[in-house]
């Protein structure tokens, strides 16, 4: 045992459980245990010197002969050092007796068997790695500073850290090994080599620092000390601790640079509070010198005086009365609330109790007892409670349960602890968390972040422990060369891409229907772009399409009811006639532009428009020509009489029409329209469409359309000076003008536009042109038969200009 003052608390926990256990009835009726307390100095030598003690009789040193039958060895507890541990484990695994380590214990101590013996009071220290590391992602703590001694555990510490760090994307700015203990001699030399170290500290950016060391923690707090006599910059980080360390203060520090460590976070061993034991630390006296060879020492350090009557060099120290209180001594002195490791020397003394009774029952029942006869414990070997130590279990005095799993290692939670310190160099322990081994992936750390007290610097907001400032969304990470993967530059993502998270690896793409916004930190649900019937475009539109064909079949009700004036037979009504129900056509067809495309508006679409208005062109080609003919077949000698009839004017018909039906055709049996959706065109829109299949096909209906207006304006305008009173050649020439110039303009415009706008471009097209010819050939007619209907006999349509 160590007799720094902090550690004397153990020799009293164990106090603590013999004394409970010899006075209650229910365990080891009429035996009393006892127990034999010895300082190893942390020195390998006074180690083994000790445990061969322990094998021998008492007051003659000889290893392996023992013939007091009163003081027989069954357990050994301790030690609280891996390496303390290993070296007792050295010497009792031979003897097969049970050692208890209540200290955090290096399981690459040793080979297997050497450690055969060894019962660990502490979970294994790789569960406290896993703590530590569940409890930087909780803060999201990902640039921390590594802090080891020295020595082989500090070696194997990092050997096993900085793998699950890197695995977890946690960086460390630094790893600073502190000098394992040492002898006065070396003080000097260690101090220059560790105040050297100390710039590390304050220059780093990293807010968090990774403790790992037992002892050679005090060359820490040495180093922290010296700066502060020095003037350094003092170093106010958040410290995490593991099971190792206590809060403790040597004979040289002040108690006020236990401020430094206010806020800090430690992982101890699942520790309760059992009944009575600080009544029994309220009733220790100075004066249990026989009992206990170490209180006076204690005594006199704790309180700074003197036992004895102080000699003439000695007079300046005060005389100790005995009546000072444990519980006036600050917590880095004494604490009066038993500590992790104490209470793992407790739960060991029970240990060893529980399966010592467990055999003394079993023995019990198994044996005969002959009068006068009394079983005891004399003749039982330590080996032979391994058995029973294993499988013990047992709920101690403070309600928790304890047993041992297959490896010998207690099964048992850690404690996340929070220190908050005061001035006057106390301070008190505040439990913040549970970490749970053995808890499902994921759940093993349980933090409640509103008790956390962090150090005053960070003025109670959770301090930042990053390399760099964490990438806003819409940016993502970029490696800086040479740097730890956790420091980085921030990029805006690429066009087209996004990311919703900070501190993403990538940026990511929208789905299809959805698009950046203008942050790029979120995909936005696209709008769906088509002409519809509820918007007020389409309703204008489909409005204008249906009154024009209204219009056009009041215009053929009117030419049906007057269909036997000269007016309405001089033009060939049955040419009439088609050309009114193809322009009726057209304006109707416009409707299949307005609504959700489909697959069947998208194959009637461009098809029914091209063929009605090439069946109107055609009647129009075929007016013209007729009107040419019947005035040449009007000329003396003439033999044209024969070619004007019917049946030129249906072979026209026919073979014009019968062309572009042609063309529609090859188109719907090759490359047909189907529906569409256009992604790029318009941000943040969805442009449902009809793509044309083939646009060659689209070009050459639009194109056959074209060469029958030119053919027909050609014909038309030459005509147009026939002598005439009513010469139509001057009607058909101003609506095919009309017809072209609308169709000239509309293939600018409709290249142009996209969605929405470019069916909007090609329906007023249609309308347009369609009204053109309404207007031009029908509306001087219609003047004439229902306003001057003087005007429509034989007459007036013979009359030369």
């Amino acid at each position: 045992m160590s007799s720094v003052i902090k550690k004397y608390q153990h020799i009293l926990a164990q106090a603590f459980a013999i004394n409970e256990i010899n006075e209650n009835p229910s365990i080891l009726p009429n035996i009393t245990l006892g127990l034999h307390i010895l300082n190893s100095y942390y020195v390998t030598r006074m180690t083994y010197k000790a445990m061969l003690s322990l094998l021998s009789t008492p007051q003659k040193f000889v290893p392996n002969f023992k013939c007091d039958v009163q003081k027989n060895l069954i357990a050994v507890i301790g030690g609280l050092f891996s390496e303390t541990s290993a070296n007792m484990a050295t010497i009792l695994s031979i003897y097969k007796t049970p050692q208890l380590s209540f200290g955090s214990f290096s399981s690459m101590h040793g080979e297997q068997m050497v450690l055969s013996s060894l019962y660990q009071m502490v979970p294994n220290e790789t569960y406290q790695y896993r703590g530590v590391i569940r409890l930087l992602l909780h803060f999201a703590w990902t640039w921390i500073g590594l802090v080891a001694v020295d020595d082989d555990n500090g070696d194997r510490f990092l050997q096993t850290m900085l793998p699950m760090l890197s695995q977890n994307g946690i960086c460390y700015a630094f790893t600073l090994r502190t000098p394992k203990r040492t002898y006065v001699n070396e003080a000097t030399e260690v101090l220059l080599k560790t105040i050297q170290k100390y710039p590390v500290f304050f220059k780093s950016k990293a807010n968090v620092y990774f403790v790992y060391g037992e002892y050679g923690m005090l060359n820490l707090r040495l180093m922290l000390l010296l700066a502060s006599l020095l003037s350094l910059p003092r170093v106010s980080k958040v410290w995490i601790l593991t099971s190792h360390w206590d809060f403790e203060l040597g004979s040289f520090e002040s108690l006020t640079e236990i401020e430094i460590f206010h806020g800090a976070l430690s992982f101890t061993v699942h520790s309760n509070q059992p009944p009575g034991f600080q009544r029994f630390l309220q009733e220790i006296r100075p004066f249990w010198a026989k009992a206990d060879g170490f209180i006076q020492n204690f005594w006199e350090q704790a309180f700074n005086c003197q036992l004895k009557m102080p000699s003439e060099q000695e007079k300046s120290n005060k005389i100790c009365t005995g009546e000072e209180k444990l519980e006036s001594l600050p917590g880095v002195l004494f604490e009066m609330s038993m500590t992790g490791h104490s209470y793992n020397v407790y739960n060991a003394a029970y240990a060893v109790a529980h399966a010592l009774h467990a055999m003394h029952k079993f023995r019990s029942k198994s044996k005969t007892l002959g009068e006068g006869q009394r079983l005891g414990l004399l003749n039982i070997q330590p080996w032979q409670i391994h058995r029973c130590l294993k499988s013990i279990l047992f709920n101690n005095s403070a309600g928790d349960t304890l047993c041992f799993d297959e490896n010998r290692v207690l099964i048992s939670d850690f404690d996340v602890t929070n220190f908050i310190t005061f001035p006057n160099g106390s301070f008190i322990r505040v439990n913040v968390g549970r970490m749970s081994p053995h808890a499902p992936a994921g759940k093993e750390l349980s933090i409640n972040d509103d008790q956390v007290v962090w150090h005053r610097t960070f003025n109670q907001v959770l301090p930042l422990s990053v390399c760099n400032a964490p990438c806003r969304p819409g940016f993502s990470k970029k490696k800086k060369e040479g740097e730890p993967f956790c420091c980085y530059d921030c990029v805006p993502c690429p066009e087209g891409m996004i990311s919703e998270q900070k501190d993403m690896d990538a940026c990511i793409k929208c789905l299809q229907d959805h698009y950046p916004n203008k942050h790029q930190n979120q995909c936005i649900i696209r709008d769906i772009n088509y002409l519809s019937y509820k918007e007020p475009l389409g309703i204008i539109l489909a409005l204008l399409a249906i009154s024009l064909s209204f219009l056009t079949a009041l215009v053929f009700s009117i030419f049906v009811k007057h269909q036997d004036t000269p007016l309405v037979k001089a033009n060939n009504r049955s040419l009439t006639y088609i050309l009114l129900i193809s322009l009726l056509l057209c304006f109707l067809c416009s409707l299949l532009f307005i609504g959700q495309p489909g697959k069947v508006t998208c194959l009637l679409r461009q098809t029914t428009f091209g063929i009605v208005f090439s069946l109107a062109l055609s009647c129009l080609l075929a007016k013209t020509i007729i009107v040419v003919l019947a005035f040449m077949a009007t000329k003396p000698g003439s033999g044209m009489m024969k070619w004007v009839g019917e049946r030129v004017t249906n072979s026209i018909l026919f073979s014009c029409s019968f062309i572009q039906s042609g063309i529609c055709a090859l188109w719907l049996c090759t490359t047909p329209p189907f529906p569409d959706m256009d992604m790029h065109s318009l941000h943040g829109e969805i442009i449902l469409k009809c793509n044309e299949g083939s646009s060659a096909m689209f070009y050459l209906v639009l194109g056959y359309m074209g060469f029958l207006a030119i053919v027909s304006f050609t014909m038309a305008f030459l005509a147009r000076k026939l002598p005439d009173s009513f010469n139509e050649a001057k009607c058909i020439t101003f609506s095919m003008l009309v017809f072209c110039s609308v169709w000239v303009s509309f293939f600018p415009t409709y290249l142009s536009t996209k969605g929405k706008s470019m069916v909007a471009v090609e329906i007023f097209s249609i309308l347009a042109s369609g009204a053109g010819l309404l207007g031009c050939i029908f509306f001087p007619k219609c003047f004439i038969i229902v306003l001057r209907p003087e005007m429509n006999n034989r007459e007036q349509l013979r009359k030369k200009k």
